[in-house]
C-alpha cells in the first residue's frame, strides 16, 4: 500500500478520533475538532492523498458543521489581501517572462558569479539574490519575481546538458532552484523590520504588553545574523536533498542559452519602470497609509495596480505588455491550496486552538530559561507550518508577553521575545505553509518528500539558530 492510499485512510480515521474522544483539560471542544481537522490537512498535503488544491477544500465543510464558523465567515476566510499580492505579483512575473526579460535578469545573476561551474554556487547566487530582495519586499512577491529567472536558467542548462541527457524534472538544480528561492525569500525577511508583515505585528505586541521598544536597527542585529547563516545552511542542505551532484547541469551551457546580445525591446523599457515603481510602492507603503483611509493600501493593492497596468501600456506594435490569455498560467490553484491554509489558521483562532497550544507553554517556566526559549520556538515554528505567520504571531506572541511579565525579566525579555518573534516567519515543511513554498509548488518541479525532508530538517536547524543568535547577541548588547 503506496503513501497516498495510507493518507487517504489516515487522515479522515484521525479525525474521526477527535469527533468521538473527550479533548485534552482545557481545551475547548471545538478546538479539538480543529485540531483533527489540521492532522487531517496535513496528511493529505504530505502524502498527496488527493489534489494539494482539494485538501484546502475541507475547511469549508468543516469548520461550520463543527460550529466554529459560518459557511459565509468561511469563505470569507479564504480570501485575504495577501491573495490579491500572490496575483498580482503573478501578472508581473507572467510579463516579465511574456517579455524575455526574465531571460536578462538570469543572466545578470549567471554573471556574478563568473566561470565557476559549480551548481552549489549558482544556487547560492540565486538564494542570496532572493534573500536580499526579501528584506525590502513582501517573500511572497520576491518568490514571483525570482522563479521566472530560475525556470529560464534551468530550461537553458538541462536541454544543453553536459551529456546530451536531459535532467529529470523533480532531481538536482531542476527542484533545488525552485525550493532554494522559496526558502531563501522565507529566511531573507527576517533581516528588516519591514521584510515580512509578521515582524511589524511582532514588534508591536511585544512594545503594548512588555513596553519592550525593537527599533529597525536592534532587529536587523538580531535578523541579519540569521539570514547570513541561514542561506549557507539551506544551500547545503538542498543541494544535499536534491542530491545535484548526481544530476548533470551545466551551468556554462545555461549562461550561453540565455545569453541576449539583443537590443532591448519597446516592451522590455517600458515593463521595467512599471516594475521599480511597483517595489518602490512596495518599500513605502507605510509612508503613504497614514494619508488613505484605514486598510486601503496594501501590497495587495499595490500589486493590482501594477498588474491592470500590464494590460493598459502596450509596446510599440500596440500589443498590451500582458494579455487575458497570459493569465491562464497564473497559479490559480496555489491559490486556493493557499487560501485553504488562510481558512483553516481562522479556524484555529475562532475556535481557541491556538491560544490553547499558546497557553501550554506557560508550565514551562520552571524550566531554565535557555530551554524555555528553544520550548516557544518550537512551538511558535510547529504552529506557523499550519497557520499563516501574521496569525501564529498573533496568537502565540501575546502569550509570550505575558510569560516574560510573570517572570519579571526586564532586560531578558529579549531573550524569549526575540527568538519567538523570528520564529513566527521560520516554516518550510509544506506546499501552503507560506506563499514562497506555494509558488515553488506550482512549478511542478518540487517532489512533496523532498520539499518535507528539507522543510524539516530546516525547521529543526531554525530552532537552534535563532535561539543561539538571539542569546549571543542580546549578552553582547
Amino acid at each position: 500500500m503506496n503513501a497516498q492510499k495510507v493518507g487517504r485512510m489516515l487522515g479522515p480515521l484521525i479525525f474521526a478520533i477527535t469527533l468521538i474522544s473527550t479533548p485534552p483539560t482545557d481545551m475547548p471542544s471545538e478546538a479539538w475538532l480543529v485540531a483533527g481537522l489540521v492532522i487531517w490537512m496535513a496528511i493529505w498535503w504530505m502524502t498527496e492523498a488527493i489534489p494539494l488544491s482539494a485538501t484546502a477544500l475541507l475547511p469549508f465543510i468543516i469548520l461550520p458543521l463543527a460550529g466554529v464558523m459560518s459557511a459565509k465567515e468561511t469563505a470569507s476566510a479564504y480570501y485575504a489581501p495577501i491573495l490579491f499580492l500572490l496575483l498580482g505579483g503573478a501578472f508581473i512575473a507572467l510579463a516579465i517572462e511574456r517579455t524575455g526579460l526574465h531571460k536578462r535578469l538570469a543572466l545578470s545573476i549567471l554573471n556574478l558569479i563568473g566561470s565557476s561551474s559549480d551548481q552549489r554556487i549558482l544556487l547560492f547566487a540565486f538564494m542570496t539574490s532572493a534573500a536580499l530582495l526579501s528584506m525590502i519586499i513582501s517573500n511572497t512577491s520576491t518568490a514571483l519575481i525570482m522563479m521566472p529567472m530560475a525556470i529560464a536558467v534551468l530550461t537553458a542548462g538541462q536541454s544543453q546538458s553536459s551529456n546530451g541527457e536531459f535532467t529529470a524534472q523533480h532531481d538536482g538544480m531542476s527542484g533545488a532552484l525552485p525550493m532554494g528561492i522559496a526558502f531563501a525569500a522565507s529566511i531573507g525577511g527576517l533581516g528588516t523590520l519591514i521584510g515580512s508583515p509578521t515582524n511589524g505585528i511582532a514588534v508591536a505586541l511585544l512594545d503594548e504588553m512588555t513596553d519592550l521598544n525593537i527599533g529597525f536597527s536592534d532587529w536587523m542585529m538580531f535578523g541579519l545574523p540569521v539570514v547570513l547563516i541561514g542561506i549557507p545552511c539551506a544551500v547545503m542542505l538542498i543541494s544535499w536533498v536534491q542530491k545535484v551532484h548526481d544530476h548533470p547541469f551545466d551551468v556554462a551551457a545555461a549562461r550561453s542559452a540565455i545569453n541576449n546580445t539583443a537590443p532591448w525591446s519597446s516592451a522590455e523599457k517600458r515593463l521595467v519602470p512599471i516594475i521599480a515603481l511597483t517595489f518602490f510602492l512596495w518599500m513605502s507603503r507605510r509612508w503613504f497609509e497614514p494619508y488613505l483611509p484605514d486598510g486601503s493600501w496594501t501590497d495587495g493593492s499595490i500589486a493590482v495596480i501594477a498588474g491592470l497596468a500590464l494590460f493598459l501600456i502596450r509596446d510599440n506594435a500596440g500589443r498590451p505588455l500582458l494579455k487575458w490569455e497570459d493569465t491562464n498560467r497564473a497559479p490559480w490553484a496555489v491559490m486556493m491550496m493557499f487560501g485553504g491554509g488562510l481558512a483553516l489558521a481562522a479556524g484555529m483562532q475562532n475556535s481557541g486552538l491556538a491560544d490553547w497550544l499558546g497557553s501550554a507553554l506557560l508550565p514551562l517556566e520552571v524550566l531554565p530559561l535557555i530551554l524555555l526559549a528553544m520550548a516557544i520556538v518550537g512551538m511558535v515554528v510547529l504552529v506557523t507550518e499550519f497557520a499563516s505567520n501574521v496569525a501564529t504571531a498573533s496568537a502565540i506572541i501575546p502569550v509570550v508577553a505575558s510569560l516574560v511579565t510573570a517572570l519579571g525579566l526586564k532586560e531578558e525579555a529579549l531573550l524569549l521575545a526575540m527568538p519567538a518573534a523570528l520564529a513566527a516567519s521560520w516554516g518550510f515543511i509544506l506546499p501552503a505553509g507560506t506563499g514562497p513554498n506555494a509558488i515553488a509548488w506550482s512549478t511542478g518541479r518540487l517532489k512533496i518528500q523532498r520539499l518535507v525532508k528539507a522543510g524539516l530538517i530546516l525547521d529543526l536547524i531554525g530552532i537552534i539558530l535563532i535561539v543561539l543568535i538571539a542569546w549571543g547577541v542580546t549578552l553582547l548588547r
